[in-house]
């Protein structure tokens, strides 16, 4: 019989050095894994801020919808600028004193907007002395006879005035989201 060789230890040495190795791979896969869960939960709440955002949009324009002339002349306690301010910028705007609140959604989102009628002066109509106001105009019906070649001029339109809604959407890890839109 032979006698035994004493051992080396070379393949326990190796056998360590691969263990560590896998696992530092596990750990930077663990944090690659991680962040993606992250940045997709993070694209979902700026998503649904929009979402809730556009509700204040039309929460907006629906009241917009129900006002007449009369009180659209005139600037509201809340949520409504008959003048298209200059100086506003919703970044630096308080929207919990003058914003009007539409609803803290099921998301946790809290919906304000505000409205800006687009003429230079507030509180007066958009015909007044010195007016300017960003206004389209919708024309009417006209004669069967093609207006001015039988001396008949087209039937007047309606004159529209423009309004600015900006809606903030304020929700869960800080995310804040801004729409405006333009109608008349």
């Amino acid at each position: 019989m032979k006698p035994r060789s004493r051992q080396q230890g070379v393949v326990l040495f190796i056998a360590l050095i691969v263990l560590v190795a896998m696992s530092l791979a596990g750990v930077a896969m663990w944090r690659s894994i991680g962040t993606g869960v992250l940045i997709a939960g993070n694209i979902a709440i700026q998503r649904g801020a929009v979402t809730s955002s556009d509700a204040g949009i039309e929460a907006a324009r629906a009241w917009l919808m129900l006002q007449t002339p009369t009180i659209l002349n005139n600037t509201q306690p809340t949520g409504y600028v008959s003048n298209w301010d200059n100086v506003f910028d919703a970044t630096t705007f308080n929207w919990n004193a003058q914003g009007t609140l539409v609803s803290t959604d099921a998301a946790g989102f809290e919906v304000r907007y505000v409205v800006h009628r687009l003429c230079s002066l507030a509180n007066a109509g958009h015909n007044s002395p010195n007016q300017q106001c960003l206004t389209v105009s919708v024309a009417g019906g006209s004669s069967s006879r093609a207006g001015g070649s039988y001396g008949v001029l087209p039937l007047t339109g309606t004159i529209y005035v423009y309004y600015r809604i900006t809606a903030r959407a304020l929700g869960p890890r800080n995310t804040v989201s801004y729409t405006q839109s333009i109608m008349y």
